[in-house]
């Protein structure tokens, strides 16, 4: 199947392959959706888990979110509709307190190869904040990330001002960093916990999508 040659295209981190496989699969006629879904989407969710599973490391990862963009922007003018339409929005930021962001940053490279559309708040947000720009986006999750177990108490007070703003039945809470596990986000009400930037894309999907 010649998808398929669009997802090796991207887990081999030639971007140059994927312009020219993505071409030749719109001038076939192909569906859209096919060349998004089956192969560059795939390609990344792919990736994420290989970067889980310690088999590739963020420049490589890197790379392939690069191949894998160069082939959405040759989609976009043949997206309409719901081919067009996002999985989801995530406003997602660094809680209060905590100036960490590589592992944020990677995090939105991996939630936009999964089709989302992200709004990066950036590090040291305020509870205050998340809640404001979730209500103004029309977030359908907030991401909380933290590196240091001193703001880890930020994650828990950001979530309950989610609940005081009264929109915590509209959007889903993804937490996520080094100190925190699944147990401790299950211990806060969050919805999910992504252990690493790899499985961050496949847990936000299943969070909207089911």
């Amino acid at each position: 199947m010649s998808i398929e040659n669009i997802f090796q295209a991207v887990i081999g981190l030639n971007a140059d392959q994927v312009v020219s496989e993505v071409k030749t699969e719109l001038a076939a006629g192909t569906d859209v959706n096919a060349i998004l879904n089956d192969g560059l989407i795939k390609a990344m969710d792919f990736v994420g888990e290989r970067f889980s599973a310690g088999e590739t490391f963020v420049p490589e990862m890197l790379m392939s979110a690069h191949a894998m963009k160069t082939g959405v922007e040759l989609l976009k003018p043949h997206l309409t509709g719901d081919a067009q339409k996002k999985v989801g929005t995530i406003v997602i930021g660094t809680v209060d307190g905590d100036l960490h962001d590589i592992g944020k940053n990677l995090v939105c490279i991996m939630l936009e190869g999964a089709g989302f559309n992200v709004v990066d708040l950036g590090v040291d947000v305020k509870k205050e904040t998340f809640v404001e720009m979730a209500k103004e986006h029309n977030a359908d999750i907030i991401g909380l990330s933290t590196l240091l177990t001193t703001t880890m108490c930020m994650v828990e007070d950001t979530i309950a001002a989610i609940k005081e703003a009264g929109i915590r039945d509209s959007v889903k809470i993804l937490v996520g960093g080094a100190p925190l596990s699944r147990e401790y986000a299950d211990s806060i009400g969050a919805d999910a916990f992504a252990a690493d930037a790899g499985s961050a894309g496949k847990v936000a999907r299943d969070l909207v999508l089911h």
